[in-house]
């Protein structure tokens, strides 16, 4: 009896393929072209892999299925594979949460915020808190932060709080203020500052804006989210990030309670793709890792290998540690939402735990306290395979660059991020130090290794969009014309490869994904065209077909 096998027809693959009775263990795929991220055999036509989801054979598609003839067999003549996308720096319940809060990206305006806030607050109910995210000062005609009086005229009684872009400042109106007030009455003095961040004030009054760690004030007296929110935010964000293609993302900063979560999902075989955890800071998470060992879920999609520390804030809000002052607020040298005390406490804990340290550090004055403290603590251990990093890595002096290569350290930046700052950036360092900004090829030419993300929800969760800002240095209208520093492009090959191979060697995940090689994963995303026959124009509109993990679609059209 003859079965006849329709490969995925949902995902307009083509036709259907006789094969015998009993279905084979091996798949073979075959496509137009197939970049693989493997040095060792870049380009090929088909793959094959077995029924546990991992690569068998890569190659022509006549020698796979010579040796495998009795292979299930899908056929995409028109299409191009790419090594299954790597996020290398993400904030998966953070993308969820924000999906069920008012969306206020791209908003040019303060009249734009309240119009959406206006429109979200109809699905609240009576008494509730209206909570939004994705404000940019920046893009405003003024350019200068807001106020609480901005919201009260429209919410004179519910509490608003919204978070910007860069998760480093936040915006609260009278209401909240009030509330977060009454559990911290300093909150009022007109001098006091909390440690690691800054309350906006104005003849000693609060503002309503709150740099770093000072939205803990506010944050406090927020209610929180019941345990089914939860659920249905991280539902939410695995659903957007492999619809972008996305096969793996390395989580900064995830607590004991969401990796809880996250390892409920994975038991009953909902995580669509791979989670690199890196435990929320010195904290339960950490404490877990050092008692109990590094964690693996045996299903091979979930991990906590390391921990993300925090060094200081964003430039975007000034917050961002700098040697000196910002060029348009003199006395101003940024934060340190963490004593360097304490941080070299944190990284010796973590060392001697075998646990891999990252840290968040954007300023140069930031990065350089990094560099210090991972030299200090690393010692002759910065020889070893450590693989520690520096999440940003997005102001650095000159000086410092060399030593990223030198100590080992990984520099996992953002592509998108350059392209968002760069209308205001030179404003905030000047024209010198600004060359230290954004340095890809600076980065690379010194030896150092680069693993690249969108540090989602700051940035959209799709990967295009950073290949993309990587390879043109433009926005999305293809401004500047030649691109913002054009110097410090990446070719193609170097931003896949930063978003594949590179990636997964950060986490320390290069035998499991990151290329189409014999062993690994079967890990891939179908894409309509091949991207190095487009226009770079055209690289953040490249049409994903679908997104396969463990030889499996987990998305498709």
């Amino acid at each position: 009896m003859r079965l006849w096998i329709c490969v995925l027809a949902l995902l307009s693959f083509a036709g259907c393929q006789a094969a015998q009775e009993p279905a084979q263990p091996v798949t073979v795929l075959s496509a137009q072209r197939i970049y693989t991220s493997n040095p060792q055999q870049p380009q090929a036509q088909a793959i094959a892999w077995g029924e546990d989801g991992r690569i068998v054979a890569v190659g022509e598609t006549d020698a796979l299925l010579k040796q495998y003839p009795k292979a299930r067999r899908i056929e995409l003549p028109q299409a191009t594979l790419v090594p299954g996308l790597i996020d290398a720096h993400g904030h998966v319940m953070g993308l969820g949460l924000a999906l069920l809060q008012a969306d206020l990206v791209g908003t040019g305006s303060k009249d734009e915020v309240l119009a959406r806030l206006r429109e979200f607050e109809k699905t609240l109910p009576a008494g509730a808190w209206l909570t939004g995210r994705g404000w940019d000062q920046n893009d405003w005609p003024e350019k200068s932060f807001p106020t609480a009086a901005d919201l009260d005229a429209a919410f004179p009684d519910r509490p608003v709080w919204l978070e910007r872009i860069d998760g480093h400042a936040s915006w609260a109106n009278s209401a909240a203020l009030k509330r977060a007030a009454e559990k911290e009455p300093r909150l009022l003095s007109a001098d006091w500052q909390p440690e690691g961040g800054r309350i906006l004030r104005d003849g000693g009054k609060p503002t309503g804006v709150f740099i770093d760690r000072a939205g803990a004030l506010v944050d406090a007296v927020v209610p929180p989210a019941d345990d089914a929110t939860y659920a249905r935010a991280l539902q939410a964000a695995l659903q957007a990030a492999v619809a972008n293609g996305l096969t793996g993302v390395h989580d900064m900063g995830v607590s004991r309670e969401a990796l809880a979560l996250m390892r409920k999902f994975a038991d009953a075989g909902k995580l669509p793709l791979r989670i690199d955890a890196y435990a929320d800071g010195d904290d339960d998470a950490l404490a877990d890792l050092c008692a109990n060992g590094l964690y693996t879920h045996p299903g091979g999609r979930l991990q906590m290998h390391g921990v993300k520390l925090y060094m200081d804030g964003a430039l975007g809000s000034r917050g961002a540690a700098l040697l000196e002052d910002y060029s348009d607020d003199h006395g101003n040298r940024g934060l340190l939402v963490t004593d360097p005390a304490a941080f070299e406490a944190a990284v010796r804990k973590a060392k001697g735990c075998g646990v891999q340290v990252a840290t968040h550090a954007i300023g140069d004055r930031g990065n350089r306290i990094v560099l210090d403290t991972y030299e200090k603590v690393l010692g002759a251990d910065a020889k070893t395979d450590h693989r520690w990093r520096i999440e940003h890595a997005q102001v650095v002096s000159p000086d410092d660059i060399p030593r990223f290569a030198q100590l080992g350290v990984i520099a996992s930046m953002q592509p998108t991020h350059a392209t968002s700052d760069m209308p205001w950036a030179e404003d905030r360092l000047g024209a010198q130090r600004v060359l230290g900004a954004y340095a890809w090829q600076r980065f690379l030419k010194s030896g150092a290794r680069l693993a690249l993300g969108s540090d989602f929800p700051v940035e959209s969760v799709d990967p295009r969009l950073g290949i993309y800002a990587a390879v043109t240095r433009q926005d999305r209208e293809g401004q500047p014309p030649g691109g913002w520093q054009p110097d410090q492009k990446l070719s193609l090959a170097e931003a896949l490869r930063g978003f594949t191979a590179d990636a997964a060697w950060a986490g320390g995940d290069e035998k499991e994904v990151g290329q189409l090689a014999p062993g690994l994963h079967a890990d891939f995303v179908v894409l309509k065209d091949d991207p190095f026959a487009l226009p770079e124009s055209e690289l953040d509109d490249m049409q994903i077909e679908s997104t396969w993990v463990d030889g499996k679609a987990v998305f498709g059209k």
